[in-house]
């Protein structure tokens, strides 16, 4: 049976502000809760975020500490799936388990006490094995936003990526070992249309301006601005004039190269009227700016080659009626680009030392431009909506605008399937000798994992899990390292320290390290959830012993 624990169920009508009287607007309850991340994703990041629906398997202590930091900033709902009842030992490491509950359902007792830390979220609990879930009621799993599996064997990880695959239903699957961290991430397609990049270049299209920038641009007189004026251009006109007086003595060519990018510069300074530069050779504040900008604000505008990538998969040249919004999007895009020659213009400026009412000027150029553009993609995407048998509203104005906004960087990831990793025959042997040729490289930890689930398919428990036993299986762990480097066709020796450290560990689930892991797995569920920044592809391992970290695609 399914059980429910809610507190508060006033989340769904809530909007980001409440008006109060005349004129006056204060931040609702929400958006107060809510602020620093609404910085981050947004309110439709967070509407994504609040829709979501997870199934957590396993609520030990790393799957705990997984979903505190999903409830806290508002996860829409979760279900936990455990067949365990509360031990003492859980009571060492979990806090969300209490010793007045030893003997009673862990599920139950973690999911009221992570449904108090945020009273707009909803939890379930299921007192059941996975691997029996799986036999009895695949179909369960697919109603889930996205699966986390939490200290989950082997067996029952391969039996849920298959029935999630099918369903493109992200699997995060986590572990935390002693001091070692382990996340796989498994989705057959995931889209992002808000990469977020950490340093995006302006895109100004001074190289290929449209006529009212280029207006704008020549209508500035540097020789009869006052000095107050002239101080106050916008650089983006000084890169403008001085790249057409550049373009005079080089066949119609934009600076390419670093020593025609750094003569530009000079150009550029020694453009300054002399009566501003003064004797002193004062470079204005404006000019100084343009000078910087020229690596990034005279790029040429073209189509990166992810992007062109994306436009040609067969997802696009194979729309149906079944294709999701974002190639629809993407087929749009291509359209677009077949009759502009380039990417929608995002609409947005760089500040600058200007004149308050030029840089507005300038702007809402930028902003009119970006405008005509998504009123040429709007229509591309309504006649595609409408070819294939859509409402004329299935797609938001929203979705389109923040599409062109973000179209220079939409991504879309696919992971490799977790049963094709296992697989030998389809193991990337090569890239993984190459990497454990590195001796300080983390991704030995992810073979000692791999090994330690061998060990415990064979022997019915982890190697060192019984303090008695573990000299013994020490030897018993050097043998399946040495089959599961076989079957992978590495000839790279495990050292004997990392064969002895696994059997130290015991399979031991160290809070501290569950904490750690379980707040990085938190935030990659989240950019599955609300399809926004990237998530790691695939395979990541965490070192507690150095503090080090690495991702590999396996």
């Amino acid at each position: 049976p399914l059980h429910t624990t809610s507190i508060g169920n006033d989340k769904m009508n809530e909007v980001t502000c409440v008006q109060l009287g005349k004129g006056s607007i204060v931040p609702s309850k929400r958006s107060q809760r809510y602020d620093r991340q609404l910085r981050l994703w947004g309110d439709h990041g967070q509407k994504a975020l609040s829709d979501a629906s997870i199934c957590c398997l396993g609520a030990g202590a790393l799957a705990t500490e997984t979903l505190k930091n999903l409830v806290l900033p508002g996860i829409g709902s979760f279900t936990i799936v455990d067949p365990q009842l509360i031990s003492a030992e859980d009571c060492g490491n979990n806090f969300f388990v209490t010793r007045d509950k030893i003997g009673q359902p862990r599920a139950h007792c973690a999911t009221e006490l992570l449904a108090e830390l945020n009273d707009e979220v909803h939890g379930d609990w299921i007192q059941e094995d996975a691997e029996v879930l799986l036999a009895t009621r695949p179909e369960f799993f697919k109603d889930f936003s996205v699966v986390i599996a939490a200290q989950i064997p082997e067996s029952t990880v391969l039996s849920l990526a298959a029935v999630l695959w099918d369903a493109n239903i992200p699997l995060v699957v986590v572990r935390a070992y002693g001091m070692l961290g382990y996340m796989r991430v498994a989705v057959q397609e995931h889209c992002i249309v808000e990469t977020h990049p950490s340093d995006p270049t302006s895109d100004m299209r001074l190289t290929r301006p449209f006529p009212a920038l280029a207006a704008f641009c020549e209508s500035f007189a540097f020789d009869t601005l006052s000095t107050e004026a002239y101080q106050h251009i916008p650089f983006a006109v000084v890169l403008y004039q001085q790249l057409q007086k550049w373009k005079l003595h080089h066949n119609g060519l934009t600076p390419s190269n670093f020593k025609e990018k750094r003569n530009f510069k000079d150009e550029i300074l020694s453009s300054i009227r002399s009566d501003v530069a003064g004797e002193t050779g004062l470079i204005p504040e404006n000019f100084d700016e343009a000078a910087k900008a020229v690596n990034t604000a005279l790029s040429t505008a073209t189509i990166p080659t992810s992007v062109r990538n994306l436009i040609a998969r067969p997802e696009v040249s194979g729309l149906n009626c079944e294709s999701s919004k974002f190639w629809i999007l993407v087929k749009a895009l291509g359209e677009f680009v077949s009759l502009a020659g380039e990417l929608p213009l995002r609409g947005s400026i760089p500040d600058m030392t200007a004149d308050s009412n030029k840089y507005i000027e300038l702007q809402t150029i930028y902003v009119h431009k970006a405008a005509e553009d998504l009123a040429t993609m709007s229509t591309f995407v309504a006649d595609i909506v409408a070819s294939l048998g859509h409402p004329s509203d299935f797609i938001d104005d929203q979705d389109i605008k923040r599409f062109c906004k973000n179209a220079e960087f939409i991504q879309v990831l696919n992971t490799r399937p977790i049963a094709e990793e296992y697989a030998p025959d389809n193991s990337k042997a090569a890239e993984l000798e190459q990497t454990l040729e590195d001796p300080s490289s983390d991704v030995v930890w992810y073979i000692m994992l791999r090994a330690a689930e061998r060990f415990k398919m064979l022997h019915g428990h982890y190697p060192g899990h019984f303090d008695e036993q573990v000299d013994e299986d020490i030897p018993r762990l050097k043998e399946c390292v040495g089959t599961l480097l076989e079957e992978f066709k590495v000839s790279t020796v495990v050292g004997e320290d990392n064969i002895q450290e696994i059997c130290r560990y015991g399979a031991a689930e160290l809070h501290s390290i569950a904490a750690f892991v379980g707040g990085a797995a938190a935030q990659e569920v989240v950019k599955l959830a609300t399809n926004q920044y990237i998530p790691f592809n695939n395979t990541f391992v965490f070192n507690g012993m150095s503090g080090s970290s690495t991702t590999i695609e396996m």
